[in-house]
Order: C-alpha cells, then sequence, then structure tokens
C-alpha cells in the first residue's frame, strides 16, 4: 500500500478521468459523424472510421477503470495509464494528419495525454508510486 497520496496525484487522476472522457467522446461523435461528406474517405473508408471510432472508446473506458488504482497507488495502474496515454498521443497525432478539420480535438487529446505522462513519473507523484 502505497503512502499518504499527493495533491498531484489526485490532480493526475482528475485528468485521466478527462481523458478517458474525452476519448469516449470523441469515438462517439466519429461514429455519429461517419455520415459526413467525405469523412469516411479521410479513415480509410466507413469501416477504418468505426474501427477508429471503437478503439477511441475502448482506450476511455480502459483510462477510466484504471484511474481507480492510481489513487491507490498501484504501480500497475500507472503503467497501463502511460501505456494507454501514448497510444492516445499517437491516435490523436494521426487524427491530426488525417483529419485537419478534427485538429482542435487531437491537439486537446494529445496535450492532456502528454500532461499526464509527464505528471505521472516526476516530482512527489513518482515517489508516491514507488511505496
Amino acid at each position: 500500500m502505497a503512502g499518504t497520496r499527493p495533491g498531484g496525484v489526485t490532480f493526475i487522476a482528475v485528468l485521466v478521468w478527462i481523458q478517458g472522457a474525452l476519448d469516449i467522446l470523441a469515438g462517439i461523435l466519429l461514429l455519429v459523424g461517419q455520415n459526413v461528406a467525405g469523412a469516411a474517405d479521410s479513415f480509410g473508408g466507413r469501416g477504418g472510421l468505426v474501427t477508429t471510432a471503437i478503439l477511441y472508446i475502448l482506450i476511455g473506458v480502459i483510462i477510466i477503470l484504471v484511474a481507480r488504482g492510481l489513487l491507490r497507488g498501484s504501480r500497475g495502474a500507472r503503467l497501463v495509464v502511460t501505456v494507454v496515454e501514448v497510444i492516445t498521443l499517437a491516435g490523436a497525432v494521426f487524427l491530426l494528419i488525417a483529419s485537419p478539420p478534427q485538429a482542435l480535438s487531437a491537439i486537446v487529446t494529445g496535450a492532456v495525454a502528454l500532461v499526464v505522462i509527464l505528471l505521472l513519473w516526476t516530482g512527489r507523484a513518482a515517489t508516491f508510486f514507488r511505496h
């Protein structure tokens, strides 16, 4: 069991929950927006768009489920969130390139993912996970 949880870890867990919610929202918006003219062409057809949307939703669900472990100081949760955030960051870069109309969403998603990674592995939060 980890020691007293620093405020930074609580902040990270909130960011992780927000990231998960944003990923789920992005996936839902991609599914709803698949009928927009030209949207399917950017993702290699409707199959690619649906696959991308489902992946965003799954990543969001995983992040939300693991966020609880962060609050308890679970090293495994930190590792899972880190891996998922790296994948999310890569997905945001892909979305930025593949669908310029969704640039703002991609930038926000990528920025949140990067902040979560940095905060998980530095400062008092890093110490919290070592105990």
